[in-house]
């Protein structure tokens, strides 16, 4: 009773670190990881260290809970192997575990979200929307002997990411080693897992012939913005103004891409010409697309690429809320191990919002991930010391539907009003123009400016 009566206390007084531990427990289930192991290792394979005990510490890494692998070993207290074998394991984790624990993870998680967001209002009404885009990951520190030599940036890896953004949900991920390969050389197994019935929006590294008529073959949409270069579509009927949206003016035109076996592929080219230019200076985007006119008009097609940069948004999160990147991994695959925890961290992080969204009934652009994050980081240590580990067991047993359903009952007691958003307005943009390197390294002093006895 007195272990219940403290649950019970952090639940109503600090519930979302309480909600975050039940959710770790549900996707990052040991057992579950260590089978999911054997079935997907290739050259690795288990002694002392298991890929359980791997993966929790990375988590306690990603979630910010510990500053760095080294860190969470040491607080660990019971890890039977020493530091060496650590990374060695870490170091050596093969990128397509890393694809399978995030993937796993989605479908641990997934059902339990569904019962949170019963409404959940569709991009584009009669598919499933799939955002595709590519991540670098940051340069890492030069521990590595071999990279001592060099004076550039030391890139260990990318992914390609597919993010549901209806769902909030990262849904999959393809990990690679060559920092410096071609994005759209990646692209074989996302080809693969891609099913009718899916919109994929994608930028123009992804605008060629084979990955249109892909796409096509699978009996799913598209809507990529064209390359320069590639595919070359020949117009097949005029430009023809649509109208206005609120960046600049809409055109649609009747396009043809042709593949090498003579296959023709008839597409609608959406021009949106802006008001203002991007930060590269471009005046005019030009979108391809399969979805038929009368199933989105092209205005709704200009604004659902747009809608595109919430993955953007989703990999500031990454790095902003949760250590994605962790800079002292300099081995590729150690880094992208790091990365797939951090994307499976950033799925817990999303359920937790959408059952606070569902119980106070808030729309979800209303809530800040990093005041989440901040809450679950302050409180988590300590509420794993108060609660023992035979009391979180207990809620293995439960189904999908009766976890939603506790949490929404802890949601109940979260404080909307300290969780909100505080968007700053839009910076002025003012020109600073030339200055001699003198005057631009010449330090002053903060309070002295502020007083205005510094001349500045």
């Amino acid at each position: 009773m007195a272990l219940e009566a403290v649950f019970e206390r952090f639940v109503r007084q600090s519930p979302l670190p309480v909600m975050a531990r039940l959710l770790m427990q549900r996707a990052l289930s040991p057992e579950w990881l260590d089978a999911l192991f054997e079935q997907h290792r290739q050259r690795q394979y288990t002694r002392e260290l298991l890929f359980s005990t791997e993966v929790d510490l990375m988590a306690l890494v990603a979630l910010g809970l510990r500053p760095s692998l080294h860190a969470a070993a040491q607080a660990h207290g019971e890890l039977k192997v020493s530091l060496q074998a650590l990374y060695d394991k870490v170091h050596h984790t093969e990128p397509e575990v890393v694809r399978a624990l995030v993937q796993g993870c989605r479908e641990r998680l997934a059902p339990v979200l569904k019962h949170l967001k019963l409404q959940q209002p569709s991009w584009a009404a009669g598919y499933r929307v799939r955002v595709l885009d590519g991540n670098h990951l940051a340069a890492s520190q030069k521990r590595l002997k071999p990279l001592r030599g060099f004076r550039g940036a030391a890139l260990p890896g990318q992914s390609l990411v597919v993010y549901a953004p209806e769902w909030d949900l990262v849904v999959d991920m393809f990990p690679a080693e060559d920092a410096h390969a071609q994005e759209r050389t990646l692209l074989g197994p996302v080809l693969e897992r891609m099913q009718a019935g899916e919109l994929w929006l994608a930028d123009r590294n992804f605008s060629t012939t084979r990955i249109l008529f892909a796409i096509e073959d699978k009996q799913a949409a598209f809507l990529i913005r064209e390359h320069g270069r590639s595919p070359h579509p020949a117009e097949v009927g005029p430009m023809k103004k649509v109208g206005r949206v609120e960046t600049g003016v809409v055109f649609e035109q009747a396009v043809e891409v042709e593949d090498e076996q003579g296959r023709r592929l008839r597409l609608r080219r959406i021009e949106l010409q802006l008001e203002e230019p991007t930060e590269d200076g471009e005046s005019c985007i030009r979108l391809l697309t399969n979805v038929p006119a009368e199933r989105m008009g092209a205005k709704e097609v200009a604004g659902l690429y747009r809608r595109r940069w919430s993955i953007e948004g989703m990999f500031g999160r990454l790095e902003s809320v949760l250590k994605s990147e962790v800079r002292t991994l300099g081995y590729p695959r150690a880094a992208l191990l790091a990365f797939g925890v951090a994307v499976m961290a950033y799925n817990v992080l999303a359920v937790i919002l959408a059952a606070v969204e569902a119980e106070h009934r808030l729309q979800s652009t209303e809530l800040s991930s990093y005041y989440v994050a901040g809450e679950v980081k302050a409180t988590y240590g300590g509420m794993m010391i108060a609660i023992p580990e035979k009391l979180w067991r207990g809620f293995e047993s439960q189904t999908d539907e009766e976890l939603g359903k506790e949490l929404l009952r802890m949601a109940s007691h979260v404080n909307p009003a300290k969780l909100r958003k505080h968007p700053r307005g839009p910076k002025k943009k003012v020109k600073k123009g030339y200055a001699p390197r003198q005057e631009v390294d010449r330090h002053v002093s903060t309070a002295r400016v502020l007083r205005g006895d510094e001349n500045t």
